[in-house]
């Protein structure tokens, strides 16, 4: 498998570059039958477009989603389903700069050595956020069919905004509420000051991280495919495909290490005759199997990697020194818009595993 598809039967290969003609997705595996409606997959595409906060990048994209291939009378066929959206709003005049005078916290320098400068550099081109566009595209189609095959929901959301943090909450209101909001956080108190930390990132020409957890649903028991597409390895690796994640934990996570067994083993019980755990701290996996409990995951994104400080670098052609001010339309917080993007990759991990469990069908 090359290192721009992702999955084993339902597989994707995103395609596209950040100021090139568009970003799209081609899947593959997807079971015929599938009712397909653009208007849908538009509705959660729009989902990680910025919007008009005040808080978020100048550049606004329609990412008008076009079906190339892959449906017919309005249901996919089983052939390769293409997805594509045109850039729209391409500003490259700031990018030339970063081609001798690598950013910090940008992929520039290890791009340029290892392509020897044939990558295309505009936008961030193949590193950019801009990519998770295709993502989302195809998360659309997984959280559809998984939602129509086996009443599986994902769902995601703001957890943590630099120091301003949400502990629990209902996952009924994360159902409900998560999305109405620019922070994608369903409290909308705690979303208040998320917001003020990104203002204040912002005015101080800096950005910030934070925290976004995933919830997955009415999962049946035994998906995943031990040892190597465990369900936690299969997530991990998609989540680390999001540029700016650094960090993935499962159910009570690091919260294991000053942990005593007796305390987080979660017990069993019998419930409306089904056995259930009584606790989740394994966050619904054990043993890289789904146990039927809700799946249970966060990842961390560090902070927007352009800002408006100056920061020292070095000239690579006259091998020197220097200072750099980034310039260009950039998010001060990348959190809130990655929140979709999460939920895709997720249900795409899932629909790969569900089919190659047999639990979903290739024709529906």
């Amino acid at each position: 498998m090359n290192s721009n598809s992702l999955g084993h039967i339902f597989t994707i290969t995103v395609f596209g570059e950040s100021h090139g003609t568009g970003i799209g997705v081609v899947i593959d595996g997807v079971p015929a039958g599938l009712p397909i409606d653009v208007a849908e997959i538009q509705e959660f595409v729009n989902l990680r477009r910025p919007g008009t906060d005040d808080i978020v990048t100048q550049r606004q994209e329609e990412d008008k989603v076009e079906i190339l291939s892959g449906v017919f009378n309005g249901r996919t066929t089983g052939a390769p389903l293409t997805l594509f959206a045109r850039n729209m709003d391409v500003d490259s005049r700031h990018y030339e700069l970063y081609r001798r005078v690598p950013r910090p916290g940008h992929a520039d320098y290890p791009a340029k050595i290892k392509y020897k400068g044939y990558n295309d550099w505009r936008g961030s081109g193949r590193f950019s956020g801009r990519i998770t566009l295709a993502y989302v595209m195809a998360g659309a189609i997984a959280k559809k069919l998984l939602s129509d095959a086996l009443g599986i929901e994902v769902m995601a959301y703001t957890k943590q905004i630099g120091s301003v943090k949400i502990d629990s909450i209902d996952i009924d209101k994360i159902r409900k509420n998560r999305y109405r909001n620019y922070v994608r956080c369903p409290d909308p108190k705690v979303a208040m000051k998320m917001r003020e930390e990104i203002v204040t990132a912002k005015l101080n020409g800096d950005s910030v991280g934070g925290v976004i957890e995933c919830i997955v649903d009415n999962v049946p028991v035994g998906i995943g495919e031990p040892i190597f597409n465990s369900v936690e390895s299969e997530l991990s690796k998609a989540m680390f495909s999001i540029p700016a994640v650094k960090g993935i934990e499962f159910g009570l996570g690091f919260g294991f290490a000053n942990s005593w067994g007796s305390e987080v083993n979660d017990e069993y019980a019998i419930r409306n005759g089904k056995i259930v755990a009584r606790t989740n701290n394994s966050g619904g996996i054990l043993g890289g199997l789904t146990t039927g409990m809700p799946i249970v995951f966060r990842v961390v994104l560090k902070p927007t990697a352009s800002i408006a400080k100056v920061q020292k670098s070095v000239d690579m052609e006259e091998m020197k020194e220097t200072e750099l001010v980034v310039k260009g339309r950039h998010d001060p917080c990348i959190v809130p818009r990655a929140v979709p993007v999460v939920e895709g990759l997720t249900a795409v991990v899932l629909t790969d595993l569900a089919l190659q469990g047999g639990v979903i069908k290739k024709v529906l």
